[in-house]
């Protein structure tokens, strides 16, 4: 079947460095495509929500464009369509995010995006390699073929907190536990940015390209 992969631009994340990833886990026959227009949702197989920067500004750009949060909502928690939330991407799966203010999120997971508030020796952002750990020996079939505990990169000052035990399928420490990736039915997402997790990013995005 060919795929058609959607990658929403809503003013933040480097959507080339993703689409390029993306890129390397397809046929030939596959497209990607990155836009800003909800009707752009109608034909996708695959959808793909990157976020870099501020929690609100992120959804802010989003609730800008007009019908997309409608036609995420049909695609995504009806259809059933594959779903990957990148960064900030994921954060906004969340009830809320508490940066610059209370902002409401997406609402499809619960939790909250809070500051992260490691040991003072540690630095913030928490920027750089870490490594993945997986919360029961069934691993999510997102990380299977990878080693006991994978090196994923990770950019980031906020974090998921008061989630749904079941819904994480893989953490990291740094001075704290730290979400590293959600999943339910058909959504996906990560803390830590695939585009950027070499060896390791490349096989998330390539069982993810192949989920159907």
């Amino acid at each position: 079947m060919t795929k058609h992969i959607v990658v929403v631009d809503c003013g933040s994340g480097n959507l080339r460095s993703v689409t390029n990833a993306l890129a390397q886990s397809i046929e030939p026959s596959d497209h990607i495509h990155i836009t800003s227009h909800a009707s752009d949702l109608i034909d996708a197989t695959h959808i793909v929500l990157p976020g870099v920067g501020a929690f609100g500004d992120c959804m802010n750009g989003l609730n800008a464009l007009s019908g997309m949060r409608d036609a995420l909502e049909h695609a995504v928690r009806e259809q059933k369509k594959p779903f990957l939330g990148i960064c900030v991407g994921m954060q906004m799966l969340f009830e809320e995010g508490h940066e610059f203010g209370v902002h409401q999120g997406l609402g499809w997971l619960k939790g909250k995006v809070k500051p992260m508030t490691p040991s003072p020796e540690l630095k913030i952002p928490h920027m750089g390699w870490n490594s993945l750990h997986f919360p029961t020996p069934a691993r999510h079939w997102a990380f299977e073929g990878l080693e006991e505990t994978p090196d994923a990169y990770f950019v980031h000052s906020y974090h998921a907190v008061e989630t749904d035990a079941q819904d994480v399928v893989a953490y990291s420490m740094y001075g704290e536990k730290i979400v590293a990736a959600v999943a339910k039915e058909n959504i996906l997402a990560t803390q830590f940015h695939p585009e950027k997790s070499q060896r390791v990013g490349l096989c998330l995005l390539r069982h993810f390209v192949h989920q159907n």
